[in-house]
């Protein structure tokens, strides 16, 4: 968040690959500035401090009590119906008739890589998410400027804490190899680029040399003739700079075969992977597509011999409940906890978001309660609790909850917990030795999160634009077939309802949510400008029956 935060805030738009040296002295003074300001917020991030607004422990917070207490009444008297649900079904048939497509082979032109421009190196920086746009988008550039795209890195981030390097979660020779014939990527520069100065030549392109969602045109023009002459560019913190619209469309199925095909989790997270969702459903067998594409050869084709198998598999609804610390008190809303809570989100904001608190200075501020009624405020556990009661999963439902640590820890859980008892994440799933190997790296951890939440038989998240929850969602789309429901709530008209919390009947709440999600989930192709990895219906990645 505080990285994703400062690129927006510091971005400086200027024009890549000028020769002059007017321009060049301008270009290296952008830079500097931007990094001591990369600098200063890494110095100032102590992760200690986050820990301790998680973990502190405070009495239970409710926003909602009469709403609380009418959805417990519901759920009390939905454990004697046996009714058959759809819930755990698309609501929409016409999800099925879109099949994957951008695994399919291509007319191969021989002559592609007679003439290599250079070699493309990028840093991709963020989170595992983050980390995966950026080497779906490198791969579209190698393509659009005929380069060699060496194996991706990663930058170590104080906020991330963690070294891990592409070949620790994604299998290098299955990438290369899925990608022949369409790029070259090779595993380092040759010998006689490795001991170039790359920022000294001019060949360091960062986001102050890049504009945010940039076209085509603009690394033709800036990034090519630098690629040309030096032979290498160097793509520094590399992550949103192209477009998703106007792009052609063989660059556009590029990016969803890199998604969805050419990037698999290495085995020791695929085994351990495999591991977690078999838990979480009773030991029943894992057969889906997603679990195929997921999982590789640790797909079960049997349920095993424990002694839990006899339950059978059981269904199971995956959570992302975006409500961490440095996201809550980023979006400037209030969530209850009164003046305590005030004070501690604001302490945290002049802590860890100083360039937010200046700008704020010279602006004036949204209130918290116009924030909430404009849909930007994060939906708290209870919140989501409300919601998967007002759609009408029983009290039983079997949740997985992925994510970092929710702000509040057990106070602020305690409302979803009371409503939905059966809550496990890969925590409590795991045993500390099987967690063990990945205890230090928070990148692999989030592969497992992926794996649970794109294996699940529905996908539930409470905002719609984090990484996690899109490509979750996008990959559910591509493999899903059709059977693999996504719940996303409108903040903005959730808002609405939540504010009649004193007056609203329990079966007018159920018919407003009801209604709210299952327009979320209409089949709508790709529009212009929109994710092609977050929604891969379209031409470029996806077939539809005729």
């Amino acid at each position: 968040m505080c990285h994703q935060t400062l690129n927006s805030a510091h971005r400086v738009q200027c024009v890549g690959g000028s020769v002059s040296e007017k321009e060049r002295e301008r270009t290296q003074s952008n830079r500097r500035c931007y990094w001591l300001k990369v600098l200063l917020l890494i110095f100032v991030l102590k992760e200690d401090d986050r820990g301790a607004f998680i973990n502190e422990e405070k009495s239970s917070v409710q926003m909602y009590d009469r709403l609380h207490n009418l959805a417990s009444s519901a759920l009390a008297e939905k454990e004697f119906k046996q009714r058959s649900s759809r819930l755990w079904e698309e609501p929409y048939r016409q999800a099925s008739a879109w099949k994957p497509c951008a695994g399919r082979k291509v007319p191969t032109n021989l002559g592609k890589f007679d003439k290599n421009n250079g070699y493309i190196l990028i840093s991709a920086n963020g989170g595992l998410n983050q980390q995966r746009v950026a080497i779906c988008n490198a791969v579209a550039v190698a393509s659009l400027l005929n380069a060699t795209l060496v194996l991706p890195q990663f930058l170590y981030s104080n906020v991330w804490n963690d070294p891990s390097q592409f070949g620790d979660i994604y299998q290098e020779e299955y990438f290369m190899n899925i990608l022949k014939g369409e790029i070259n990527v090779v595993n380092e520069l040759p010998p006689h680029l490795r001991s170039l100065d790359i920022e000294a030549i001019g060949s360091l392109i960062t986001d102050a040399d890049l504009v945010k969602e940039a076209k085509p045109i603009d690394y033709i023009r800036h990034i090519l003739p630098l690629l040309v002459r030096n032979g290498v560019v160097h793509f520094l913190g590399f992550g949103n700079r192209l477009g998703f619209d106007p792009l052609p469309s063989n660059l556009q199925r590029l990016r969803c075969k890199c998604n969805f095909h050419a990037l698999k989790f290495v085995p020791k997270i695929q085994q351990v992977g495999s591991l977690l969702v078999r838990r979480i459903r009773n030991y029943g067998a894992a057969r889906s597509m997603l679990d195929k594409q997921l999982l590789g050869n640790f797909m079960l084709d049997n349920p095993s011999n424990n002694h839990d198998a006899a339950k059978g598999p059981s269904k199971y609804l995956a959570l992302h409940l975006r409500f961490e610390v440095d996201m809550v008190a980023y979006s400037m809303c209030e969530f209850g906890g009164g003046e305590n809570e005030r004070k501690e989100l604001q302490a945290y904001r002049e802590i860890h978001f100083p360039l937010l608190i200046e700008r704020l200075k010279n602006s004036s501020p949204i209130s918290p309660a116009e924030l909430r009624k404009l849909g930007r405020c994060p939906l708290t556990p209870e919140e989501a609790a409300l919601v998967l009661a007002g759609l009408g999963f029983k009290r039983g439902t079997y949740f997985y909850l992925a994510g970092f640590q929710i702000y509040g820890g057990k106070s602020r859980m305690d409302s979803f917990t009371s409503l939905y008892p059966n809550l496990v994440t890969k925590e409590t799933l795991l045993t500390p030795d099987e967690l063990a190997p990945f205890r230090n790296f928070s990148s692999q951890l989030a592969a497992l999160d992926f794996i649970a939440c794109a294996t699940a038989d529905v996908f539930a998240m409470t905002d719609s634009g984090s990484q996690l929850s899109s490509l979750v969602s996008g990959f559910r789309t591509y493999y899903g077939g059709g059977h693999a429901p996504t719940m996303r709530p409108n903040k903005k008209r959730l808002a609405a309802i939540l504010s009649e919390n004193s007056t609203i009947e329990w079966h007018s709440f159920e018919d407003r949510v009801k209604k709210m999600i299952e327009e979320g989930q209409r089949v709508r192709v790709r529009g212009f400008g929109r994710s092609i990895y977050r929604l891969p219906r379209c031409p470029e990645c996806m077939c539809k029956a005729q």
